[in-house]
């Protein structure tokens, strides 16, 4: 397999007003394009601006597109048991002409059940909801007809059917993707089983991957995104302090780790949340012990839930670029301008 392309992933969670929030996202994605990340991703999130800023990523990504020229502008993740799939195919199909066809679709079936019945659907029955939904965006993007009628879509879907990714926890899941073609997306959280509270990432996702590549057509290149948690800086007690602060939000937020870790140290607080970070050389060493990054072809980054300022992100992906990805391989664009200029405008 080829050398991963590197990715941001934002999640647009700063301490901040929502104006605010797409303004630094913006910023953030043009700072990914100057350092030569393929692409940038957002995530979907409905009435809860704790878990994500972002109920409307297909906007957001209209203006991101407006501002950017090269990099790729994905979904991570769209809940498409919430959404109508024939508007879904065309909101899609306009916004990749927009953007020059730099569009990925990332899907799920969704994880938050109070947020369902506010779309007229039920939680327990997304599984099925969620694939009916696709066929329908499928067929209406390559041409066999919109929800059963003679109408075509105008535009057609181009090749956004080559681009679509499907998100999943579950070695079930990732053969479906690879039965129908799709990109498989791996989180930089997977919930550990009741019998293996401790398992590593690579322990959980190795046999997701593995499901994935036997089903997968052998006509189909393998499409496969791990998302991480990661934040660098030079300054180590920083990334520490900024560590410290926001991982333990994170457990309090969302009371699915055991309580004793509210008085965890922070290596631990790091390692049950799957956390790099550090200086350069710290999340090298971190990183390194990843084997699931050497499987995947596209290597995505997010600095959540650390949660540090905009301008401290800024220089995270910056350094990411730099001293990181150089020592794995990963596939960077030449920069679009100087860095150290880019570092003083930040």
């Amino acid at each position: 397999m080829t050398a991963p392309a590197l990715g941001f992933f934002t999640r647009l969670l700063e301490d901040a007003p929502a104006a605010d929030r797409y303004r630094y996202a913006v910023a953030q994605i043009q700072q990914a394009e100057r350092y030569g990340y393929r692409s940038a991703w957002v995530a979907q999130h409905h009435f809860h601006e704790s878990e994500g800023g972002l109920p409307s990523p297909l906007v957001f990504l209209a203006h991101a597109a407006a501002r950017t020229s090269r990099i790729r502008l994905g979904t991570g993740v769209i809940t498409l048991p919430m959404e109508a799939p024939v508007r879904l195919a065309e909101d899609l199909a306009v916004l990749d002409r927009l953007a020059d066809g730099r569009v990925e679709v990332g899907l799920a079936s969704g994880g938050t059940p109070g947020s369902f019945p506010a779309f007229g659907h039920r939680f327990d029955n997304r599984h099925t909801v969620y694939f009916r939904h696709l066929q329908d965006l499928l067929d209406a993007w390559e041409g066999r007809g919109v929800a059963g009628t003679e109408n075509r879509l105008y535009p057609s879907g181009g090749t956004l059917p080559e681009r679509l990714w499907h998100a999943t926890f579950s070695a079930d899941g990732a053969r479906r993707a690879g039965r129908r073609g799709l990109g498989l997306m791996l989180s930089r959280t997977q919930p550990r089983p009741e019998g293996d509270p401790h398992a590593s990432l690579p322990e959980l996702q190795h046999p997701i991957i593995d499901a994935y590549l036997e089903s997968l057509p052998p006509e189909v290149s393998p499409r496969i995104m791990a998302s991480r948690t990661l934040f660098v800086s030079e300054d180590r007690a920083e990334a520490q302090e900024y560590g410290e602060q926001g991982l333990r939000r994170g457990v309090e937020r969302l009371r699915y780790l055991d309580p004793r870790l509210a008085s965890a140290r922070l290596e631990d607080l790091t390692a049950v949340t799957d956390t790099h970070l550090g200086t350069p050389e710290d999340v090298i060493a971190s990183l390194a012990t990843d084997t699931v990054l050497q499987r995947a072809t596209d290597v995505v980054f997010q600095v959540h839930s650390v949660d540090p300022p905009h301008e401290a992100t800024l220089q995270s992906i910056a350094l990411v670029a730099e001293r990181v990805a150089p020592h794995f391989g990963w596939k960077v664009a030449t920069p679009a301008s100087a860095p150290e200029t880019d570092r003083q405008a930040a």
